[in-house]
């Protein structure tokens, strides 16, 4: 793409440099709010984080990866629109949505689009909104060592809310957005530190991302190995029929050294030729049949599209009788694929 930026001075330097592309300030994961006062919660969202650039004539839109996204979102690729700045960098997450709440899956379907001809349909199927949350940079001038609330006042003045963008909102209490975010089955939340400058290419406890985690008791109908021993298992619920679907494989988690070597013990001593699952699970070429006598307890974030868990990680082995690993136990509040 052809560069649309003009030479500017980076952040503590004097000289002058492309203005291209550079990699977001992170949050670590936390499970603990943080206290006393001086500390914001906002909603994370579920998308894909995304930066626009604006220079006062071109905008490019690029990932935290630092690739080049501006064709996939026409509707955010003219800055003007949305911008009461000659120059700006923000930071922010493009979401779409589904029912009203955001889908990591359908903004997926949308970034993963690279044939221009097949943008627009894509458009009009899959809309996004920008939902901006910082900004680095304004009217020739890198705002990164300022104070997170500062940068919010300069956001306030510098976004045109429209169609497809919003501003981020923030709240003292994280602890009220955190429980808002359990019970209508978002992601969670990020807190940041209202005196914190924004780190390029930085990751530190100044913000911070908390997590919302369901947790469910699954059956373990396979398992794969790595290093002479088991390293992952194939997991699976039973219908209302008796029979075994497949759910997801887990790898990482809370097990021991020693956990896994009693899971391989217990593996070989369950081996089968036979798959337990209703159908074979997708890429299971290393997978190794066990009967289903093992339960697994694991936390997860949510259930994709096609009916498997997303992000499990696991927190136990022999959790429950197998018995009880079913779709009925499930709630529509523990994200329940029915």
């Amino acid at each position: 793409m052809k560069k649309v930026f003009a030479s500017v001075a980076e952040p503590g330097q004097k000289g002058g440099s492309p203005l291209e592309p550079v990699v977001p300030f992170e949050p670590v994961a936390a499970d603990v709010m943080p206290a006393g006062p001086g500390w914001i919660a906002q909603i994370k969202w579920d998308g894909v984080r995304m930066l626009a650039y604006f220079d006062g004539a071109g905008t490019k839109l690029a990932n935290r990866r630092l690739h080049d996204r501006t064709a996939q979102y026409p509707e955010l690729a003219d800055a003007r629109r949305y911008l009461r700045a000659k120059s700006a960098i923000l930071d922010g997450e493009i979401v779409a949505f589904d029912a009203a709440k955001p889908s990591f899956h359908e903004v997926m379907r949308r970034d993963g689009v690279r044939s221009a001809r097949a943008v627009p349909a894509a458009a009009r199927e899959i809309p996004v909104t920008y939902m901006v949350f910082d900004i680095l940079y304004l009217d020739g001038e890198w705002v990164t060592g300022r104070s997170l609330a500062e940068r919010q006042r300069l956001l306030e003045r510098a976004v045109e809310p429209g169609d497809h963008v919003r501003l981020v909102e923030s709240t003292p209490d994280g602890k009220l957005l955190f429980d808002a975010m359990r019970k209508h089955g978002m992601e969670g939340i990020v807190v940041k530190d209202l005196a914190s400058s924004y780190a390029i290419g930085g990751k530190d406890g100044r913000w911070r991302k908390i997590k919302v985690r369901r947790d469910l008791t699954a059956a373990v109908g396979g398992v794969a190995y790595g290093g002479g021993r088991v390293n992952a298992l194939l997991l699976g619920l039973y219908d209302g029929r008796g029979r075994l679907h497949y759910i997801g494989r887990a790898g990482s988690g809370r097990l021991t050294g020693r956990d896994w070597a009693s899971v391989t013990a217990a593996a070989e001593l369950l081996r089968t030729p036979d798959c337990p699952f209703a159908e074979k699970p997708p890429r299971s070429a290393d997978a190794v049949w066990i009967r289903p006598m093992l339960t697994a307890k694991v936390h997860y974030l949510e259930w994709t599209a096609g009916r498997t868990l997303r992000q499990p990680v696991i927190e136990a082995v022999g959790a429950g009788p197998a018995s009880d690993c079913t779709f009925g136990r499930l709630d529509d509040a523990d994200g329940s694929p029915v």
